[in-house]
């Protein structure tokens, strides 16, 4: 299994397993390159956080395991299901099972119909008669922290980015999922309400049990949330493993420049570390080999000739690199003996 770029998968225990998924565009310009056979799984009630940079393949892949995008190959197993087998009628079924939170709270809620609707619609469409709907709304409501004889017969436009957030959380609750996946669901907030909806995802988690693939570009929300991250850079795994063992010793040159180009806390030192040199390839035509490779500031003639499969680097933690970084102490280690 080492060596194959699945060597990260840990097997049937996995709710959802993603292998080898592939999902392109056809444009008149070429074939866009969104997800090029990335896997990756997530165990039961663990929280699996997808971060990158914008374009990297993170929506495309949220979206194609509930297929609302196509897919173009690859496997996507949910808990005995084969999602990329099933027909129509059968991905409605299994869609109960695994909600979404968009990205954009206010565009994804149906602006002429009221919350008490909106939060029910999925049951709705399931068949579930007016009465059960009716306390499943108020339920979910009140779980999200929206009284229902306040909120009920109010339409989006009356709703805050915070407030319409919550009514897309409790439209995802109200079918009872197992399976979780939150598009950016903070992106458009305001700090202070970002820490409410966070603080309130973890507290439905827990009481709903909940299995989550968070997907975001922020690195701190990430870290705060999951259990596992993965990195992706241009439809590419490039790093997987515990969150904190991921942020505190980064073994993808990648990772390490998404951390230092996080803003320190103390505004006179700015970053940790400096800026990506250089643009982001086009996915229409993406550099041969590691596609990290035209930015990373490691890179060697193996890196244009040879694609890196996902290894493991260290103990329960795998990266797509021929050069990968050494740990801290490490690090401290080999510049101490070189003077």
């Amino acid at each position: 299994m080492a060596g194959s770029g699945t060597a990260h998968l840990r097997g049937d225990q996995a709710l959802l397993s993603v292998e080898d998924l592939v999902v392109e565009y056809p444009t008149s310009a070429g074939t866009v390159q969104a997800v090029s056979k990335i896997s990756f799984d997530v165990l039961p009630g663990e929280t699996l956080g997808i971060v990158g940079e914008s374009g990297c393949g993170k929506s495309t892949t949220g979206r194609a395991v509930l297929r609302l995008d196509r897919v173009t190959a690859g496997r996507i197993r949910f808990g005995d299901d084969w999602i990329e087998k099933a027909d129509e009628k059968a991905m409605r079924v299994l869609r109960r099972d695994m909600q979404m939170i968009f990205q954009d709270p206010v565009s994804s809620l149906n602006p002429r119909r009221s919350v008490k609707d909106i939060v029910v619609e999925g049951m709705s469409v399931a068949g579930a008669p007016k009465a059960d709907r009716a306390a499943t709304s108020a339920q979910v409501l009140d779980s999200v922290g929206l009284a229902p004889e306040r909120y009920s017969d109010v339409l989006p436009r009356a709703l805050s980015g915070g407030q319409a957030q919550r009514v897309a959380i409790a439209r995802a609750l109200a079918l009872s999922p197992r399976l979780l996946i939150c598009d950016e669901p903070v992106s458009a907030l305001d700090v202070s309400v970002q820490a409410q909806i966070l603080n309130l995802i973890e507290e439905l988690k827990a009481e709903f049990d909940l299995t989550v693939v968070f997907i975001a570009h922020d690195l701190g929300v990430v870290r705060t949330v999951s259990d596992k991250v993965m990195v992706m850079y241009l439809g590419k795994v490039c790093e997987f493993g515990d969150s904190v063992q991921v942020y505190d010793n980064p073994s993808h040159p990648y990772t390490r420049a998404l951390l230092d180009s996080v803003p320190l806390t103390d505004p006179d030192k700015g970053f940790a570390g400096p800026a990506l040199e250089g643009d982001v390839p086009s996915p229409l035509s993406p550099p041969s080999g590691c596609r990290f490779r035209t930015r990373c500031p490691n890179a060697q003639d193996r890196c244009a000739t040879t694609e890196p499969e996902v290894r493991e680097v260290r103990p329960g933690q795998y990266a797509a690199c021929h050069f990968p970084l050494l740990p801290v102490s490490d690090a401290t280690t080999s510049l101490t003996k070189q003077l």
